[in-house]
């Protein structure tokens, strides 16, 4: 299917040269000798406009029959993804009528009006009735894409911190994460990169005189109990980073000098969503192509076998390690989570005395 593929934007590739080079034989001729356009040079190129057109809705049509599978709108595990995947559909439906419809219209009058032999173009200084529908309409659809956009950013964003809310610190920094909890008070600590000392293991700088950085917890893997509100804080050491959860369908820059938040509840734990169809599917393609390059896998020094984890990504360029700046997320139920949380090292057992 790639090749064919290939072949046929090879040839479409072809054609616009043979244009472009008809253009400039045209441009270049001399005064005397240059070649009006006849009627059959413009019937020419009135189907190659319908030929154009009918290759921009084959091609359309191939990649949703055999690319269409789109994770970034489906598989959400979050409280609040449904609604992000509702506005990211109705955007790509609006968009696709109205391409499938201007791209018609565009090509056919192109093909209907082609230039012939004494037909004159009628020309129209204004028409306010055409004016009107073309600003009201995109106007209409645009304001209520963007209001609905705006109560779900909201809602997403409009974080109450009540005692259920487990606060959680993302360190960036070049080339990884780090996890901060803030304990059984449920305060982070107060924290500058100034402060950072690696002779005792102050990794993060945290304010070592700060009671409420005494019983925080620094990790190296990101785990929430499923069905709590999880508020983010993030802090960034050198550059400008971006905390990318997707299948929780979140993002926040990580700023050096500034503390960003976010905050989502996740509704689908690790165990749960392995279990899902399209993740087993995804999971045993991605473990054939492994196998089918064994020695290439191997030379990297990567498992054969994947496993299906949630991951926290870095989504701004910020170096030459960027691709591989992740950590693990793991989504576990409240009684795992705490039986996990209990087993980690609080900020002031984890300095080393001198």
């Amino acid at each position: 299917m790639t090749a064919l593929l290939t072949i046929i934007v090879l040839i479409f590739i072809a054609v616009a040269i043979w244009q472009m080079v008809k253009i400039f034989d045209l441009a270049n001729a001399g005064k005397e000798t240059s070649p009006v356009a006849t009627d059959k040079d413009n019937s020419w190129n009135a189907y190659f406009m319908l030929g154009f057109l009918i290759f921009i809705y084959v091609i359309t049509i191939l990649c949703f029959v055999y690319y269409g599978d789109l994770p970034l709108v489906s598989n959400s595990a979050s409280a609040h993804g449904p609604d992000i995947d509702n506005l990211m559909i109705i955007s790509m439906i609006i968009i696709f009528f109205v391409q499938t419809v201007t791209q018609f219209l565009l090509h056919y009058f192109a093909f209907k009006y082609k230039g012939e032999e004494g037909r004159k173009a009628l020309y129209f200084a204004d028409n306010d009735r055409l004016e009107l529908i073309w600003t009201i309409i995109p106007v209409i659809v645009l304001a209520g894409l963007i209001i609905y956009g705006l109560f779900t950013w909201s809602d997403i964003m409009n974080i109450d911190q009540d005692d259920d809310t487990i606060v959680v610190e993302l360190y960036a920094q070049q080339f990884n994460w780090k996890a901060r909890y803030a304990g059984e008070d449920n305060v982070l600590g107060e924290a500058n990169v100034r402060l950072i000392n690696l002779d005792n293991a102050n990794i993060l700088g945290l304010d070592e005189s700060d009671p409420n950085a005494q019983d925080d917890i620094i990790t190296t893997e990101l785990h929430l109990p499923v069905g709590k509100k999880i508020l983010f804080k993030m802090r960034s050491q050198d550059v400008l980073h971006s905390a990318y959860m997707p299948h929780f369908r979140a993002q926040m820059n990580c700023v050096p000098g500034m503390i960003t938040q976010f905050g989502f509840t996740p509704t689908v734990t690790t165990a749960d969503m392995r279990q899902n169809p399209d993740i087993i599917d995804k999971v045993t393609r991605i473990n054939k192509m492994r196998v089918a390059n064994k020695d290439k896998v191997e030379e990297r020094g990567q498992d054969l076998r994947y496993e299906f984890d949630y991951l926290l990504l870095c989504n701004k360029i910020c170096g030459k390690s960027h691709y591989n700046m992740q950590m693990k997320i793991i989504v576990e139920t409240e009684e795992e989570y705490e039986a996990w949380l209990n087993d980690q090292k609080t900020f002031k057992n984890s300095l080393v005395q001198n």
